[in-house]
């Protein structure tokens, strides 16, 4: 989801690769569940989350919706995110004890908080948000340690991919009716989340994910400079 704002006023005004050093680590933090909880709409799903989901709890898409997940409308696109309980206003997964019951499994923007993605040129970097986190004397740690991704290169152009690709839909979609912006909308939900993935390994997951985007690219007609 687009951040409309001053990176200066929500970071520390670095930018940072993977193999830098952060404040970032608050798992000394016992029973803190903060960024858990009254996360609205903002947890989006990417398909690597949904197939984790499917591959470690055995939970399709279908079943993930209406409970642990829901579908929003994210910078013109029909997107799926983590749903709050109606209750408690916490993640579905946080379990009594205030701890993640997915850990291994847990989504990307989970993985990534409490740093964000900066999207330039034909990559990203990382920044830290500053107003994100309540805890205050978090630890240094690499970002490549605190993802805790096997093939971190790999997964880095998977989101990069992914994101190019919603851009290009976007930017495309303003060029259609509402109609037909609904239509490319629901195709691509379909395409990328409803289909399962049946890969096992993540390496297979990058191989199957890059043919649904090469095929989609070419019947959308989206075929930009780095396709």
């Amino acid at each position: 989801m687009k951040r409309m704002v001053d990176l200066k006023q929500v970071s520390d005004g670095r930018l940072y690769s993977s193999g830098d050093m952060v404040k970032a680590d608050c798992r000394d933090c016992e029973g803190c569940s903060d960024c858990c909880r009254g996360m609205g709409n903002t947890i989006l799903l990417d398909p690597m989350d949904v197939w984790r989901f499917r591959r470690d709890l055995h939970k399709d898409f279908g079943a993930l919706l209406g409970k642990e997940a829901e579908l929003g409308m994210a910078d013109g696109m029909i997107l799926p995110n983590l749903k709050m309980d109606a209750r408690t206003d916490a993640c579905p997964f946080l379990d009594h004890n205030g701890r993640c019951s997915v850990h291994d499994s847990r989504p990307g923007l989970c993985r990534l908080f409490p740093l964000g993605r900066y999207y330039e040129g034909n990559g990203f970097r990382y920044f830290l948000q500053i107003h994100e986190c309540s805890k205050k004397n978090r630890g240094k740690i690499k970002i490549k340690k605190w993802l805790g991704i096997p093939d971190l290169k790999a997964y880095e152009a998977y989101i990069l991919s992914w994101h190019d690709f919603l851009e290009m839909c976007r930017e495309g979609a303003e060029t259609l009716d509402e109609e037909k912006r609904k239509t490319l909308a629901l195709y691509v939900l379909r395409r990328f989340y409803e289909l399962p993935y049946y890969a096992e390994s993540e390496d297979a997951f990058y191989g199957e994910f890059a043919q649904r985007l090469e095929e989609a690219k070419e019947k959308l007609g989206l075929q930009g400079e780095n396709s």
